[in-house]
Formats: C-alpha cells, sequence, structure tokens
C-alpha cells in the first residue's frame, strides 16, 4: 500500500471490527485484538517504513478517526456494561480491545487535534480526552509537559530507575496539578476577559459524560466507562513513561534547563505501530516541532531507539526488573554523550 492508505487501514479495521463487535457478537472483538497486538507486532517486523507526505491528508484521516471515537465510545458503553446481549466472554473481550483503540489509537488522534492550529481541530481533541474523563491532560501536555518535558519539573517525564508503577499515580495527579497552576499563570497574564476556567470544562465534561453513560447503559455503563477511561489513561501515562524514561537535560545559563533537542525522547521506527499511532513513536520531531502534522515527522538516526517497537515497550515497561535490565545503560549512554 501507499502510505497514507496504510495508515487509514491500519486505524480504521479495527474500529470497523470493534463496532461488529458489539453489534453482531461472536469473534469479531478477538478479531480487533489480534488486528492491534499479534498483527502489528508480525508486521512490525517488517521493519521501518517512510514517513508519509501530504498534512492534508492526514488531517483528514485524524479528523475522520476523531468522529469515529465518540461513535465507539457509545457502543463501547453500551456494549460493555449496557444491555447489548453479549456474554460475558464477549464482553471481557470487547472491553480489551475498546480499551486498546481509545488507548493507542483514539489518543493519538487527540494528541494530534490539541496541537492543531485550527479552535474546532482543538476542541475536537479535548473532547475525545473529556470523554475518558482526562480533559486536565490537554491543559498538562501542551503547557507543562512541552515546557518542562526531561526536567524534574515534568511530571509525566520518568527519571532513571523509577518503575511504571511508581510513575502512575506521581504522573496522574502530578499533571492534574501542574496543569491547572499552568491555567492559572495564564489567567493571571490576561487584561481582558478571561472566560470560563478550562477546568471547569474538564470537569464538567466528565459528568455530562458519566451521565451520558448512565443514560446509554444503566450503572453498567458508568461502570465500563470508568473501567475503559482508567485503561485508556494508564497506556497514554505508560507511552510517556517509555517515551522519556531516564532521559533529563542539563541545567544551563542561570540553572535553565537547556533547550529541548532529540536527545530528550525515545523513537521507535517500527512500520505497522506508527501507522496505528499516526507516528507518535517520532517523539523527538514532535517535540522539536510540536505543531508540525504528523504525516510529517522525521525519524534521524542520532536519535535516541527504543530497542523493540512502542507498544512491546510500554508491555515490558510492566515489569520493572525486566525493563530496568534493558533500558537503564541505554539511557545513561545517551546521557553520557550529551555530557549529561
Amino acid at each position: 500500500f501507499t502510505p497514507m492508505p496504510r495508515f487509514a487501514i491500519a486505524t480504521l479495521v479495527p474500529a470497523l471490527l470493534l463496532a461488529l463487535a458489539v453489534l453482531a457478537g461472536g469473534a469479531w472483538g478477538a478479531a480487533a485484538l489480534l488486528w492491534m497486538t499479534v498483527l502489528t507486532f508480525a508486521l512490525d517486523r517488517l521493519g521501518r517504513a517512510p514517513a508519509p507526505q501530504g498534512a492534508g491528508e492526514g488531517r483528514a484521516l485524524t479528523v475522520a478517526l476523531g468522529s469515529v471515537h465518540f461513535l465507539l465510545w457509545g457502543l463501547a458503553i453500551w456494549g460493555v456494561g449496557g444491555p447489548s446481549g453479549l456474554s460475558a466472554l464477549e464482553r471481557g473481550v470487547a472491553f480489551f480491545g475498546f480499551g486498546l483503540f481509545f488507548g493507542q489509537i483514539s489518543n493519538s488522534a487527540a494528541h494530534e487535534l490539541i496541537h492543531a492550529s485550527g479552535r474546532a481541530l482543538r476542541r475536537l481533541g479535548a473532547a475525545i480526552y473529556v470523554s475518558l474523563l482526562f480533559g486536565h491532560h490537554v491543559s498538562a501536555h501542551r503547557l507543562v509537559h512541552h515546557v518542562h518535558v526531561a526536567t524534574p519539573r515534568d511530571p509525566n517525564s520518568a527519571p532513571l530507575g523509577r518503575s511504571y508503577w511508581g510513575f502512575l499515580p506521581r504522573a496522574w495527579w502530578g499533571s492534574f496539578r501542574e496543569g491547572w497552576r499552568a491555567e492559572e499563570a495564564l489567567r493571571a497574564r490576561r487584561s481582558g476577559p478571561r472566560g470560563l476556567h478550562p477546568y471547569a470544562i474538564w470537569l464538567g465534561g466528565a459528568a455530562v459524560a458519566g451521565l451520558l453513560a448512565l443514560l446509554i447503559g444503566g450503572p453498567g455503563g458508568l461502570a465500563a466507562l470508568l473501567g475503559l477511561a482508567a485503561y485508556a489513561q494508564a497506556q497514554l501515562l505508560l507511552s510517556d513513561y517509555v517515551q522519556h524514561y531516564g532521559l533529563t537535560r542539563r541545567a544551563g545559563a542561570e540553572g535553565r534547563a537547556e533547550p529541548v533537542g532529540p536527545q530528550h525522547s525515545w523513537n521507535a521506527p517500527h512500520r505497522q505501530s506508527a501507522a496505528m499511532m499516526l507516528n507518535a513513536p517520532r517523539h523527538s520531531d514532535h517535540h522539536a516541532h510540536p505543531a508540525r502534522p504528523w504525516p510529517e515527522l522525521a525519524l534521524e538516526e542520532d536519535m535516541p531507539r527504543l530497542p523493540q517497537s512502542l507498544p512491546v515497550m510500554a508491555t515490558i515497561a510492566l515489569w520493572p526488573p525486566a525493563w530496568r535490565q534493558l533500558m537503564d545503560h541505554r539511557a545513561r549512554r545517551v546521557m553520557a554523550r550529551q555530557g549529561a
């Protein structure tokens, strides 16, 4: 396939399979899970694929995925926790399938959208995060993570030696708190009308999402939303953990951190997982150019490389001894080359 259709197939086929899992039952949910795990792993073995060119096509796919997210969100609530008629096994498989989709594909689309230049696109991305009860990530990611990445001031950058399980609660609460502080500081600098506080939107939107889940699936629907949101959020934070683990910015003049460089993010060149996550594994270039559309992100030879694809490394990170054995010496080597 040419590059852009390959990205569309990688992201939209599992959406179709998940819809069929709820509407038709049977093995469709298992097929979606296999697509996002086993098939992705196998196709990643085929090597590196070049990034597609054409921000316009990339934006169309991103907006399509944003729209698809909300269709799947309703189906997930009804199918997993509502009166869908699915068996317990079918519900369980659907839960993990939808959770993977929301945590890897919906998150990648939302991440791209909140960095877009258009207000409508940014609002669509924010709405995706709100639907997953994670609206504060919009504030924390843009105002904290991108400013303070690879420093102690960023709760979403894991220092060398910290396990994912130690990182997870600190990152969740830290990003909530620091995002609030950043929004407060931004509002204090404004001379004109300040408008509605973003955190009122994030928290109010979460309440609306919970009410909608109750209307769609009753108490079971609300429980499904809480479970799916927790699963998706854990994956998002796991991605942050993997992509910045052990990499730090040196203190420069007057104690300020050096500018963000390619050495402050881990990258992965694998073809299928990159297609499924809209080039999210090309992370160094994203931090260097946050507004650059995902089809144009580059992966240079001097950028730190993960030894396996991003999904594989995320799985390994769940077992801290194996993770540290694999990554600690690599992080030290990258920092040593920079004199950190």
